[in-house]
């Protein structure tokens, strides 16, 4: 959610989740009707007919009903339950888009459907508890995030920094050689995807608001990407600035740790 001054509370994602049950018992619901309504006239072709299909309908009711509840206990204890790579293909591709239709006739905010997703989809990400080595590691960073007037562009090499501390490209740099992680910055989604592509990482922690966030989160898969939301003080898209130890934290929680080498032969 964003206030007055543009910047972003911590997402909370039960609003997707809440949304997400509610979506569910709405399909639930649809695809009972759509059995109940010709019932009579399956009765007609053969006498066991409804049955069948009502056998049918309660094993689809049970799936959707049972794939909410994972996602839910996937959430809520941060574990690798069951088929969680599955259940993100179904949030991304299938869940989101009616979420954000059913949310639109409950009159919420997008942004605020949005955010919470961006919550779920960490969740799903980091429950996996896969560890990647920190060269297979992109952390994609948008131009907004450096100030407007600022002489040096950093778009394409963020180590051109002169670390001024004018904006938080300083202490990116900082989180770049602490992880010895790739970081770079782009100026638009088709630049975003080009990166992607020439890098090709495994695993990709993005900082960019609701929207962008969103479509990339969606781009993107199967590859895991990790959402930070973006702080915007001066509205969107001009000296925008990121939480760093978001950003710290996210990477400890992915960034698979090089053993030291032993000092004994």
């Amino acid at each position: 959610m964003t206030d007055t001054q543009g910047t972003t509370t911590p997402p909370r994602k039960r609003l997707f989740i809440s949304l997400m049950g509610f979506t569910c018992l709405i399909v639930v619901g649809l695809t009972f009707l759509a059995w109940w309504v010709p019932n009579r006239g399956l009765a007609n072709i053969h006498p066991q007919l409804p049955h069948i299909v009502g056998i049918v309908v309660a094993a689809l009711s049970g799936v959707a009903i049972l794939g909410t509840g994972l996602l839910v206990l996937t959430t809520a204890l941060g574990k690798d339950i069951f088929f969680t790579r599955f259940m993100r293909l179904v949030v991304i591709k299938f869940l989101l888009p009616m979420i954000e239709l059913v949310g639109r006739g409950l009159g919420l905010d997008k942004d605020s459907i949005r955010q919470s997703f961006i919550a779920m989809n960490n969740s799903l990400v980091i429950s996996q508890r896969q560890k990647v080595k920190p060269d297979r590691i992109l952390v994609l960073l948008p131009h907004c995030i450096q100030l407007f007037d600022c002489e040096i562009k950093v778009t394409g090499d963020i180590k051109k920094c002169v670390q001024c501390g004018r904006c938080d490209i300083k202490g990116l740099v900082g989180i770049g050689k602490k992880y010895h992680v790739d970081i770079s910055v782009a100026t638009g989604g088709t630049l975003a995807r080009k990166v992607i592509v020439e890098k090709r990482p495994k695993l990709v922690l993005a900082v960019a608001c609701e929207r962008d966030l969103t479509s990339g989160i969606k781009d993107c898969y199967p590859l895991p990407v990790i959402g930070i939301l973006n702080d915007r003080p001066f509205g969107p898209c001009f000296n925008t600035t990121v939480d760093i130890n978001k950003i710290d934290e996210a990477l400890s929680q992915v960034i698979l740790q090089e053993e030291p080498a032993s000092k004994t032969a």
